[in-house]
């Protein structure tokens, strides 16, 4: 799935900024939709205090003559119910009777209801706060309904302004905080970088081991690795010091037991030269796979590929010059492996081998590659393999042909050198009408 890829794609510091940045983010949008909602919540809280003291003056001052019409004994304490449209009203409301504060002037207090609520408005139809409670007079027989309400526009005001500062208070917060955990974050994974900088060293040849100190959390590896590493280069070293010693100690011998089994009748003779070329069989195949080990420099192998075909065809132009075969080289010259330039000689060197020794006339090599893969195709325009042959032939010792010179292991040691590249080779039929291998090694 794209996110799972995504995932992958995504570096450790890439992950701790992605999920730094989303926490932060979700705090600073609680905070921002948060907080005036409380600084409102307050405001309003205030405002209807100062309504319900307001409330408590008016009912105190509140009184109905002998005519029954209601009065005020007094005038009320705050200047801006005596001032036209101040914004601060109070309504009282008896049966037919109205009395309204100055501050009203020739106006009342509206009322429209919604939904869930009721919403009043004040002389210049701005939408009020207000405070409701229905009295009792000595001398009323009904209640008297008074309304204090002041104009909630100064609030919605100071509440803007109040949300435009904190935007940019929490904007400038997250700005320093994310720059301050991406400062920590590259501070910490900085060891990292520094493995990284080593590898790459190491990976072409400019050291041999870790050398820098790094944190008790990541040294255990740092350890191993170096262990690792000099250890797979002293069995790689000893392997193929075994195996030229194996291979020198044997050809003497080997040697003799030819010359001397010639001298011998051929009923005789014959019994022996098959057992010999078995034991010969066995020693190419074991000296092949010590060959197999790979690059004493196990991070920093790298080979141009194109280079390297064009010295093997030249060595084999002359070896096979009776058969005149023309092999095209298309490969990009800037193509390179991670495989040892011997190992790579001796893949190629088998595979091109096979088309001298099939090929009518041509051989073709040509690459493709993707983002961490070269596959290179050798096709010939021999007679080629049948189909259900195909995967038979890697096998070891496996030969279709009698008549031709060689041991049967060439297939097969490439299928293992490459296995060990953590590659892998695949034969099918060429364009060409011969036989296609397909040879995957890992790209530098």
């Amino acid at each position: 799935m794209p996110s799972q890829a995504l995932r992958k794609r995504l570096s450790l510091k890439s992950r701790l900024l992605l999920a730094a940045t989303l926490w932060l983010s979700a705090m600073i949008l609680a905070a921002g939709f948060g907080i005036p909602k409380l600084v409102k919540d307050y405001l309003i809280s205030d405002v209807t205090s100062q309504l319900n003291l307001a409330m408590d003056e008016i009912i105190a001052n509140l009184e109905m003559d002998a005519n029954g019409e209601i009065r005020l004994t007094r005038p009320l304490s705050d200047p801006r119910f005596s001032q036209p449209y101040s914004g601060l009203y109070w309504v009282a409301t008896h049966e037919n009777l109205t009395l309204r504060s100055r501050s009203l002037w020739d106006k009342t207090i509206t009322v429209k209801k919604k939904p869930l609520r009721k919403q009043l408005f004040g002389a210049q139809k701005e939408p009020l706060i207000y405070t409701e409670q229905s009295v009792f007079l000595p001398d009323s027989k009904s209640p008297i309904n008074i309304v204090v309400g002041i104009d909630e526009a100064p609030i919605n005001q100071t509440l803007d302004e109040l949300t435009e500062q904190l935007w940019i208070i929490l904007g400038l917060l997250f700005t320093g905080v994310l720059v301050l955990i991406g400062l920590q974050v590259s501070w910490s994974l900085y060891p990292l970088t520094i493995m990284k900088h080593e590898l790459t060293a190491l990976k072409a040849g400019k050291q041999n081991e870790l050398s820098r100190e790094y944190p008790k959390e990541v040294s255990p590896l740092v350890a191993d690795l170096n262990a690792l590493i000099f250890h797979y280069q002293e069995l790689l070293e000893r392997a193929r010091h075994h195996a030229g010693n194996l291979s020198h100690a044997l050809k003497t011998p080997l040697a003799v037991l030819r010359n001397e089994i010639q001298s011998l009748p051929v009923e005789e003779r014959k019994k022996l030269e098959e057992p010999i070329a078995q034991i010969q069989s066995h020693i190419d195949y074991h000296l092949g796979r010590a060959r197999v080990a790979g690059s004493v420099n196990i991070l920093s192998v790298s080979t141009p590929v194109s280079e390297r075909i064009d010295a093997i065809s030249m060595a084999f132009d002359k070896v096979y010059v009776e058969r005149g075969i023309t092999l095209i080289n298309e490969v990009d010259s800037e193509v390179e492996v991670a495989v040892d330039p011997t190992d790579l000689d001796e893949m190629i060197g088998n595979l091109i081998e096979n088309g001298y020794k099939w090929a009518e006339s041509i051989i073709r090599i040509h690459s493709k590659a993707d983002n961490n893969t070269v596959t290179l195709f050798i096709e010939d325009d021999g007679a080629g393999i049948p189909e259900d042959k195909l995967q038979h032939v890697i096998q070891r010792g496996v030969r279709l042909d009698e008549t031709t010179p060689g041991t049967g292991l060439g297939l097969n040691i490439v299928s293992e050198m490459a296995h060990s590249y953590r590659g892998s080779i695949q034969l099918s039929n060429s364009q060409l009408g011969g036989l296609c291998v397909s040879l995957n090694l890992v790209k530098v």
